[in-house]
């Protein structure tokens, strides 16, 4: 019967990779008809406009929510759009994506019905992904008199899911690889947007930055043009 179990899983795996391989050889065909170079001018390099940081949802993918083509955004993802000071991987990404590729825009984006989010309000021992969503803990922490406020958990999951974005952006500016580029050559410019998956919207929460006016002096870095 075990045996039997294990066949049926590989032939389902197996049916899965093949209909994947074929919708990228679809894919092809469809872009190659529609531009026959189109893969060639790909291959010369990218030069995408914006960053974006998003949650690693699968409901959530840039290109597609945006309506952009390979290569105009620049991607990251992790658990809940975390944007942190100790996180290597998305410096790295930050880094190259203002220094050598020279973004003009840098999103963090986040969405509604989020379940990082909603796991980091709860109190279930998760194991290593407890020390991801103590960062989002954190935000709880220092927005718990307004978040506090809201009788619906809805409503308080949704506004944790907009001061994260917030948060992160906020985060962003405290580098000094942005603080850096503003000097250097005044962008880019960081924006806070969240997806609401019931409409497919985005919704820009206003959280636009383009210099450190609006950061607290400790965070600010003594840059030589």
């Amino acid at each position: 019967m075990m045996r039997r179990m294990a066949d049926e899983s590989e032939e389902t795996q197996d049916l899965i990779s093949k209909k994947l391989l074929a919708g990228n050889r679809a894919w092809v065909e469809k872009q190659l008809s529609q531009d026959s170079s189109y893969f060639e001018k790909l291959a010369q390099g990218q030069h995408p406009h914006s960053l974006w940081i998003g949650c690693a949802d699968s409901r959530v993918p840039a290109n597609v929510i945006t309506g952009t083509s390979s290569g105009d955004i620049f991607v990251h993802r992790n658990i809940a759009n975390v944007v942190v000071h100790d996180d290597l991987n998305m410096l790295s990404v930050l880094q190259y994506a203002v220094e050598v590729l020279k973004v003009q825009h840098v999103i963090v984006c986040g969405h509604y019905g989020c379940g990082g989010v909603a796991a980091a309000i709860g109190h279930q021992n998760l194991g290593l992904i407890n020390k991801w969503l103590r960062y989002i803990k954190d935000v709880y922490r220092i927005n718990a008199v307004e978040l506090e406020k809201y009788t619906d958990p809805k409503k308080v999951e949704r506004r944790l899911v907009e001061l994260n974005v917030i948060e992160g952006v906020h985060n962003l500016a405290k580098t000094s690889i942005i603080q850096e580029a503003w000097v250097r050559r005044e962008g880019p410019l960081l924006h806070g947007w969240v997806y609401d998956l019931s409409d497919g919207l985005l919704r820009d929460l206003g959280v636009n930055m383009s210099d450190t006016g609006h950061l607290e002096a400790i965070y600010k870095y003594d840059i030589d043009e």
